[in-house]
């Protein structure tokens, strides 16, 4: 059973006695310097000439001791792996690859029958706009990992699982392309969408100034404010843009699905959605752990108000995507739901509850978003592609 709070609880269990034993340094794993002279031959000369010293810098022969290790502002060797002061992360790494797929193994001839003969104008309204919000919002995902946040680590396990999910939210962006070729849509139409709708825009234009103000290269974390300001805008995209907006960004086609229309991008997005829970789940306990290390407190009033103003730009564009409501799904539906999911993550990240009284405005959603069914193996690929159960999101 995966949980999206704790993904990785099946596979992390072991025992306080193996966990110390793996931070422990093995003698066998660092040459002593009188053992690494000893090796040395001797120079060929006529005289006798004494041995110069053996000097090296206390940097490089000094063991790595993990409890020095940091998420940001850490002094250890980036280039050192092991011994870990994070094993979490190194087991989201190995998990990440056990979800090893791409876009080509959906077979997509039925949604072309389905998108052009089956849904409404309101239906492919529905379906476009989503297509276009997610273009522009994996691209957003995976500069913000690979250019803003990746960079800053200064522990090695982190930084290695971010490198796949860079990997990963560029694989997302060729799904989305994927299905609009296979649709045949208009390329530059789909894509200019968040260019020039409002609504989109005002999402992407959030997550812009966020990614902006931790781009600028004369940032120094060490400082209180910078710091402060780096851990709300990663809060921001692992609690909000990735725990939520994309969340409620896939459920009205899984809402498609759960009628049997658009079955094969349903399939992809529910792919996609197992690789952002291990996303959203890893920044969030990324941003805890800073938290502790930097004993930093961040403010209740900003946080509240990034809650907020998600809410209100998620408005607006379940407006805009569902100005009449399909069969099933309804704007209502949506930001309701984005209230419900919003109160999950928050307090997941130790905030305030940001809106009391949410309910779960679509419980089928999570058993949609599952991914273990049975298919036939000659029609597409198994779809549980991960060792495990069904998805569980609380």
């Amino acid at each position: 059973m995966l949980n999206w709070d704790e993904p990785l609880a099946p596979a992390v269990a072991r025992t306080p006695e193996a966990i110390i034993e793996a931070s422990v340094p093995q003698e066998s794993s660092f040459a002593q310097p009188a053992q690494a002279a000893a090796v040395l031959e001797a120079p060929v000369v006529s005289e006798p000439v004494p041995a110069a010293p053996v000097v090296a810098s206390a940097s490089s022969t000094k063991p790595i001791n993990p409890d020095d290790k940091r998420v940001v502002n850490g002094q250890t060797d980036i280039n050192q792996l092991a011994p870990f002061k994070y094993p979490w992360a190194w087991d989201y790494f190995l998990n990440a690859n056990k979800n090893h797929w791409t876009p080509l193994d959906i077979n997509m001839t039925q949604d072309v029958h389905d998108f052009q003969h089956k849904l409404t104008l309101e239906e492919r309204h529905v379906y476009e706009n989503v297509l276009s919000y997610l273009t522009t919002s994996d691209i957003l995902a995976m500069r913000n990992i690979g250019l803003a946040v990746m960079e800053k680590m200064t522990a090695p396990e982190l930084q290695i699982y971010q490198a796949r999910q860079v990997y990963e939210e560029a694989m997302h962006t060729w799904t989305y392309q994927h299905c609009i070729e296979s649709l045949g849509l208009d390329q530059s139409e789909i894509y200019n969408r968040y260019r020039v709708v409002p609504e989109i825009n005002q999402k992407i234009q959030m997550c812009n100034n966020r990614l902006d103000s931790v781009l600028r290269p004369d940032i120094d974390l060490n400082d209180r404010d910078e710091l402060e300001n780096f851990v709300m805008a990663y809060t921001f995209f692992a609690g909000v843009f990735e725990g939520t907006w994309f969340y409620n960004g896939f459920s009205p086609i899984f809402a498609l699905q759960r009628r049997g229309l658009m079955k094969g991008t349903s399939e992809q997005l529910q792919y996609i959605m197992r690789d952002e829970v291990l996303h959203a789940s890893f920044g969030i306990r990324v941003v805890k752990q800073i938290i502790l290390e930097e004993n930093l407190k961040l403010d209740p009033k900003k946080i509240q108000q990034m809650w907020e103003e998600a809410e209100a730009a998620e408005m607006q564009y379940s407006k805009y995507l569902l100005p009449d409501p399909i069969l099933g799904y309804s704007a209502e539906d949506h930001i309701a739901q984005f209230r419900f999911i919003a109160n999950r993550r928050a307090n997941k990240l130790n905030h305030t509850i940001p809106f009391p009284g949410a309910e779960n405005a679509l419980p089928w959603l999570d058993e949609q978003a599952n991914l273990k069914k049975e298919k036939n193996f000659f029609e597409t690929r198994v779809t549980e592609y991960q060792t495990g159960g069904a998805l569980n999101w609380d």
